[in-house]
């Protein structure tokens, strides 16, 4: 490593301080963040990312979809740019780090590369991707999905919240209805840092994961129809009791877990049951099931399974059982030559690290459609997200945003800095 290199290192609590400036922005009692999509929250949120992106010397645009780019001009304006970041939406109890500290320590970046005087070839553009967590707006990664075809701007910007109020409403409403039409544009490089969710880089002591894929998801609705009697006069023999179906289903859906162990995952998250009161025999329940696993052929099984389950079930219980997909993403490899770069940052900089694959779904997935991609991995305390709890201490923030200064700059090409 040269000596300009070894000069390369964030400003660690700069970025500490960031991250909780934003976390402010929506604030819980318990520590955490209720930062909705769209919400005036969000706004806020991102009115403040944009004031310090363009105190960094970026300039900011936003798609139709809400995203926003921060651009770092290049030396050469020809050249499609390399893009990192995440989003600064959260969960309903939501903690600090997921997703802001992917979009804080890119900031990070661009702002070292400013107190450097680091040129670069190709542009660098910060991204906040509208929509991320799918919390108030389903499904999730929504402006990552349109940017990548998954989805059209039309069907994204008609999605509604519980209330009825459309995603395009309240883009209009809280003034990110950018002009940019979204996707189809060149990008030569995406990273994403993040918070690993699970407890494995703690655990082990490991400073960084190098993510190599992420797991395939298959989501699902089912409904069971009985009927509902009274608890009392009805007797056992002679009930169709839709909860105890859905009980039946949740015991099998953690036993198909189980059985596709190591790498799988298998929950039934929702459940509601009709009429829901006491004294009733439930006659309707609906539930939901979310089976992960990164080997297609495994995530394959899983789904044959539970669905075999679901009519075997149904017929024991004497219940109507229906069910449909609402979500399917094959398992998701990163491409080989960002997976490097971050493999070979990590090692420069001295970093313990391990090949990891994500359990959970990022804008990154998306963006491997269509660019190449990779994602960087930092420990979060206990493995807890998605919840006020969620925690990290600051020097694996200081640690991820090093491995994502380096490799961004191996794709952007280093032309020159203040040092020579």
């Amino acid at each position: 490593m040269s000596r300009s290199e070894s000069n390369r290192r964030v400003d660690g609590q700069r970025l500490w301080d960031s991250l909780m400036e934003m976390a402010r922005i929506g604030a819980t009692p318990k520590g955490g963040v209720n930062r909705l999509a769209l919400t005036d929250l969000d706004r806020e949120s991102r009115h403040l990312f944009q004031s310090w992106a363009e105190a960094a010397g970026c300039t900011v645009t936003v798609d139709r979809m809400g995203t926003m780019f921060a651009r770092r001009p290049g030396t050469d304006p020809s050249l499609p740019p390399v893009m990192l970041g995440s989003h600064l939406d959260t969960q309903p109890t939501g903690g600090k780090f997921d997703g802001a500290l992917g979009v804080l320590a890119a900031l990070e970046v661009v702002r070292t590369l400013q107190d450097l005087e680091i040129r670069t070839r190709h542009p660098i553009e910060i991204v906040n991707w509208t929509n991320e967590e799918g919390s108030r707006f389903a499904p999730a990664m929504t402006a990552s999905g349109v940017f990548a075809g998954a989805l059209t701007l039309e069907q994204a910007l008609a999605i509604e919240d519980k209330s009825g109020t459309t995603m395009g409403a309240e883009l209009d409403r809280i003034g990110f209805a950018g002009p940019l039409p979204v996707g189809n544009r060149p990008v030569h490089a995406f990273f994403e840092l993040h918070i690993e969710q699970g407890p494995i880089l703690e655990e082990e002591g490991t400073d960084v994961g190098i993510v190599t894929v992420a797991n395939g998801q298959k989501w699902y609705e089912i409904r069971l129809e009985g009927v509902e009697s009274h608890a009392g006069p009805t007797p056992m023999s002679r009930r169709k009791d839709a909860l105890l179906g859905a009980a039946r289903i949740v015991e099998r859906v953690n036993a198909i877990g189980h059985a596709h162990d190591p790498s799988a995952c298998a929950t039934c998250g929702m459940i509601e049951a009709y009429p829901n009161s006491r004294n009733v025999i439930p006659g309707s329940v609906f539930l939901t099931v979310d089976l992960r696993h990164p080997e297609g052929d495994k995530l394959l099984s899983m789904s044959n399974a539970l669905e075999r389950a679901i009519d075997e079930i149904a017929a024991a219980t004497g219940l109507i059982a229906s069910w449909k997909t609402v979500a399917d993403f094959p398992p998701q490899p990163f491409e080989a030559g960002c997976v490097d770069a971050v493999r070979k940052a990590a090692a420069r900089l001295g970093l313990s690290a391990r090949e990891i694959s994500s359990g959970a779904g990022h804008d990154a997935v998306y963006m491997a459609r269509v660019a190449p991609t990779a994602m960087i991995f930092v420990p979060c305390i206990d493995g807890i997200s998605h919840n006020e709890a969620e925690n990290m201490k600051p020097e694996w923030a200081t640690a991820g945003a090093d491995v994502l200064l380096e490799a961004v700059l191996e794709k952007a090409e280093v032309v020159g800095s203040g040092g020579g």
